[in-house]
C-alpha cells in the first residue's frame, strides 16, 4: 500500500505550499512499467451471502494457485493490483478490509492471509461488479503502459466476468487463469471461462 509524505513549506510547517496555488507533491516514485499486470478481483471476502459456502472451498484452492502466480510475476518485476469490492462501506479503506477478513475464522481468513499485500502492491476498492467501474484502474494501466491483463479472483461469473468484460472492450489482452479464479459449482465456473474465451478472447489456460 503506498505510502504518502506531507508538504511542507521552506519554513518546515506542514501542510502549507511554497506559495499559494502551489501544486503539492508526494514523494513517491514513478511506478515502473509492467506490459502484463496481476489483477486479484474480491479475494479479499467475507464470504457472507447465499452461496458461499458452496465458494469457500474452491475460493481457497483458487487463491492458493494466485498465491503461486503471484510470485511468478514478482520475480518477473510485474505489478499486482487488488481491485476489491467496498462491500457498501462508503469509509473502508483496503487495508481496514483485508484486516478484518484476515482475522475471520475459515475461508474469508485462509484466503486473506494466503494474498496477504506485499510491498509495491497497488489496491483500490470499487463500488460494483466491475473492477473498472468508478474506479481509476484503466488509467492506472494506462500509466503502467500495461498490454495484457491477467484477470483473478471471484467470482468466475461475476465480477471476474464484468472485468474481464470491460478489460476487452478497452483493449487489453486477457488471459483468466482457470485454476485462479472460482465460482460456486463448476459447472458455472466452466461456463464462464468458455464465455470469456469464445467471446472476449481470453487465454484460460491454467497457470501450474
Amino acid at each position: 500500500m503506498a505510502r504518502t509524505t506531507t508538504a511542507k513549506h521552506p519554513g518546515g510547517q506542514a501542510g502549507a505550499s511554497a506559495r499559494p496555488g502551489a501544486r503539492r507533491r508526494i514523494d513517491e516514485p514513478r511506478l515502473a512499467p509492467s506490459p502484463v499486470v496481476l489483477l486479484l478481483v474480491d479475494f479479499i471476502n467475507p464470504l457472507n451471502f447465499a452461496g458461499a459456502e458452496r465458494l469457500a472451498p474452491r475460493a481457497v484452492a483458487a487463491a492458493t494457485a494466485c498465491a503461486r502466480l503471484r510470485r511468478r510475476v514478482r520475480r518477473q518485476g510485474l505489478q499486482t493490483i487488488y481491485a476489491n469490492d467496498n462491500y457498501g462501506v462508503w469509509r473502508a479503506d483496503f487495508a481496514d478490509l483485508w484486516r478484518r477478513c484476515s482475522r475471520a475464522p475459515g475461508a474469508p481468513g485462509a484466503v486473506a492471509r494466503t494474498l496477504r499485500p506485499l510491498a509495491g502492491d497497488c489496491t483500490l476498492l470499487k463500488p460494483r461488479h466491475s473492477a473498472f467501474h468508478g474506479t481509476a484502474l484503466d488509467l492506472l494501466l494506462r500509466q503502467l503502459a500495461c498490454r495484457r491483463l491477467i484477470v483473478t479472483g471471484l467470482a468466475a461469473d461475476s465480477c471476474v466476468l464484468f472485468t474481464a468484460m470491460d478489460a476487452y472492450l478497452r483493449g487489453y489482452e486477457l488471459w483468466v487463469p482457470e485454476d485462479c479464479t472460482a465460482a460456486e459449482t463448476a459447472e458455472d465456473e466452466r461456463a464462464a471461462l468458455a464465455q470469456m474465451q469464445r467471446v472476449l478472447k481470453a487465454h484460460t489456460r491454467a497457470a501450474i
